[in-house]
């Protein structure tokens, strides 16, 4: 099946007075329709110029990007006005028309290409209901929280029927609870009609939440993709270790000490491994990260522990976890 999105070979640098600035290095990344696509790095790292290169707002310095076999590069500006009316996208601070209300802000992707206002105002009538705002079409952008206005402007994203949404650090202003409710959200739309969707975030469980495929950036270059299944099991450059270990800087301590990494996926979380372990084996561990969640009754996330000096124990300690279908990795050191 061909990617919706194919990036061949993206590069971006950013020329000012003093020096220039290599914000993308060749980048190659293909996403399929229907997927939902995590683009994850720290700050600088590129990723917001690589969405904004996804339809054209930013030009590659060199390569290109084909959406559903256009090639971006190719196409004259009205050509690029039209394909940019089918990738839709949200923003971290929302963006919305502060003098205009819940429904006007809806309708103004659909009075830009000429639609009627009363036809406007029934699709946009439509969108809130979907989003769970139909009682705050008369409110003000100021009238609402963080989260309503994040709806807002996923309702307007979805106003000309996108095939693409891309969503910009979309839920790095929320409070956790309502990240959830956005995420879920997201993921019901991705799911209901069929919309490929790219987030672009800094937080490995937005990725873990929702996403299905995940690329790794890192000072502007590709450092890693594949299912986030397979990159969070088994994550095999630094920059992916660093962003799925949640790696604390004051933990050097840490270092050259025996250390583990334990994924748990099939587990049931009603059976305490590590407590069992710690009483078979007659010695503590310390529990350096724990970032593990219950899933239909089933253990999901991983374990970060620091193991007894004493190599035997450490040895017994493995293969305890291993006969109970952990998947154990020794680490070279926890910070990375």
């Amino acid at each position: 099946m061909e990617p919706i999105i194919q990036i061949k070979n993206v590069s971006k640098t950013f020329i000012g007075k003093e020096n220039q600035v290599e914000a993308l290095k060749g980048i190659n990344l293909d996403i399929h329709k229907g997927d939902i696509y995590g683009i994850i790095g720290m700050s600088g790292a590129g990723k917001s110029t690589l969405v904004r290169c996804l339809n054209f707002l930013e030009k590659p310095t060199t390569g290109t990007v084909v959406v559903e076999d256009k090639d971006l590069s190719a196409l004259k500006e009205d050509e690029l006005r039209k394909v940019r009316t089918e990738i839709a996208m949200i923003f971290q601070h929302f963006n919305l028309l502060m003098q205009r209300n819940v429904l006007d802000n809806v309708c103004f992707p659909m009075e830009i290409v000429g639609k009627s206002r009363a036809e406007a105002k029934e699709r946009a009538m439509e969108l809130l209901e979907i989003v769970g705002l139909a009682d705050k079409a008369k409110s003000y952008p100021a009238q609402l929280s963080g989260g309503q206005k994040q709806r807002v402007a996923i309702a307007r994203a979805l106003a000309n029927n996108p095939k693409i949404l891309l969503c910009d650090e979309a839920t790095s202003a929320l409070d956790p609870t309502t990240t959830k409710a956005i995420l879920k959200l997201l993921q019901e739309i991705n799911q209901k009609y069929g919309i490929t969707i790219v987030i672009i975030t800094h937080e490995m469980a937005v990725v873990q939440e929702i996403c299905s495929h995940v690329a790794i950036i890192d000072a502007g270059e590709l450092a890693e993709h594949g299912t986030v299944e397979q990159v969070f099991s088994h994550p095999k450059t630094a920059a992916a270790k660093k962003l799925v270990f949640m790696v604390n800087p004051k933990a050097t301590e840490m270092q050259g000490k025996r250390c583990i990494r334990i994924v748990f996926s099939e587990n049931s979380s009603f059976e305490p491994v590590i407590a069992n372990m710690v009483l078979e084996c007659k010695a503590p561990v310390n529990i350096l990260l724990a970032d593990t969640k219950d899933i239909n009754g089933i253990a999901h996330g991983q374990m970060i522990l620091q193991l007894p000096e004493d190599e035997a124990i450490g040895n017994k300690m493995i293969h305890y976890l291993k006969d109970r279908k952990l998947e154990v990795e020794e680490l070279d050191s926890y910070v990375g």
